[in-house]
């Protein structure tokens, strides 16, 4: 039987997996997707706004994005803080839409996007590493408490390190497949 402490420590690590996906979105790869925009805010009558509350993005081919306003009046909005970002786009105003032409990455743009791509999930095996430390903490307070005994302790531990192998893994798989995309261009 599973402990429930472990499904604890799992469920954590999961989170950690999940932020690391929701983060890789936003890494380029030279192909259009509405998420590329994600993060970036609008001064919408003196409130900053996310793209997505004020525009529609669409897709319509696979290098391009095409963002229609709800409103015309924040066109100039959306445009300067497209140009503002750090995604090096260039929108171009048409007066009822932006389109965002995505250009192909450079040999050197994939290399510096495959390091951010390395460093994030490094930060994510450290999140799971952490998750890990504290359990192992709670471990070893459970033995002291003498809820649990020795055996189970080094037990529980074992498992835990299990749970801890099996998600850097999968980060690593994730990680993987993102540079795959990323260098396939």
């Amino acid at each position: 039987m599973k402990h429930p402490v472990l499904d604890e420590a799992s469920k954590k690590m999961d989170k950690a997996i999940a932020a690391f996906e929701k983060e890789l979105t936003r890494v380029r790869t030279g192909r259009a997707t509405p998420a590329l925009l994600d993060g970036i805010t609008v001064d919408y009558y003196g409130t900053q706004m996310p793209i997505n509350q004020v525009a529609s993005i669409s897709v319509p081919e696979s290098r391009q994005l095409v963002i229609q306003p709800w409103d015309v009046n924040v066109l100039p909005e959306l445009e300067k803080a497209i140009l503002k970002s750090e995604l090096g786009l260039t929108p171009n105003n048409d007066g009822k839409v932006i389109r965002v032409s995505i250009p192909p990455l450079t040999e050197e743009r994939r290399k510096e996007l495959v390091k951010l791509v390395n460093k994030m999930a490094e930060e994510s095996r450290v999140a799971i590493r952490n998750v890990r430390r504290d359990y192992m903490e709670k471990f070893k307070k459970m033995k002291k408490d003498k809820e649990i005994s020795e055996d189970e302790m080094f037990k529980l531990q074992d498992e835990l390190q299990k749970v801890t192998d099996s998600h850097i893994e999968k980060i690593d798989n994730i990680r993987g497949e993102k540079e795959k995309e990323i260098m396939e261009f």
